[in-house]
């Protein structure tokens, strides 16, 4: 007959091996004119935004989830064409031949039947006004003096529902484009070095445009309690951490 132990010990090691998918995701909820707005946290660039029963999905990443298990896209955004933003299988998982897939010119040379928005571009998906927001790297760059992620590649959008304005930054560094942007009430700004900001970038466009709510997001091992202390004298801005690595 196994000990007790020998059994806590096996437990621990089938805990261990499990996905860090098989743990729930944390969920926010923001009231909007049109209704609850709930965001599911999955991790990385990705997140799940559930809209009076409309579900839209970001940059569906499948090594953070099995999106098998969620529900169908009502809309999709992909904002640029790295594997960790843009993943075939997890985009086939979420898809339906009714989904609005909103993407990047070349994210749009993978995905086919998309809704093409280039940098500036301003459209209504599904009753909600979209703004594609350049993202792009203006310090970090690859060992060869290219940028991460070159200006004009790649898109944040932000989403107007109802009354409330959701920006998603996608992969970029703090530019004037985002600096100028007005009435942010939540926004997701990446953090993770070398290929996005620091937490100091982070800070330095937040009381920019003075978003009401900052989630850092994308942040790998950066230390989020950082972007806490910068601003914490900021009355204006409430930056909260949920799992987003």
């Amino acid at each position: 007959m196994m000990s007790l132990l020998t059994v806590m010990k096996a437990t621990l090691i089938i805990l261990s091996t499990l996905p860090a998918f098989a743990q729930p995701f944390e969920t926010d909820i923001v009231k909007t004119s049109k209704g609850d707005l709930k965001i599911t946290f999955i991790g990385h660039g990705s997140l799940m935004l559930n809209q009076a029963g409309k579900i839209i999905h970001i940059d569906p990443f499948g090594q953070l989830a099995d999106y098998d298990e969620f529900p169908k896209a009502d809309a999709l955004f992909l904002t640029h064409h790295h594997r960790d933003h843009l993943d075939p299988k997890a985009l086939q998982q979420v898809r339906t031949p009714d989904t609005l897939v909103i993407l990047t010119e070349i994210c749009s040379k993978t995905v086919q039947s998309g809704i093409v928005m280039k940098n500036g571009d301003v459209r209504t998906v599904m009753g909600i006004g979209v703004e594609a927001v350049p993202a792009y790297n203006i310090k970090h760059k690859r060992k060869n003096g290219e940028a991460y992620h070159p200006e004009g590649e790649g898109n944040g959008y932000v989403l107007t529902i109802g009354d409330k304005r959701v920006y998603i930054a996608g992969d970029t560094e703090n530019t004037l484009e985002m600096k100028r942007l007005e009435n942010i009430d939540v926004t997701f700004l990446p953090m993770n070095l070398p290929y996005t900001m620091t937490p100091e970038m982070v800070a330095d466009v937040a009381t920019a445009f003075k978003p009401k709510v900052l989630y850092p997001y994308h942040y790998g091992e950066t230390d989020t309690s950082r972007i806490v202390d910068l601003l914490k004298n900021d009355e204006d801005i409430e930056v909260r951490i949920r799992r987003m690595k």
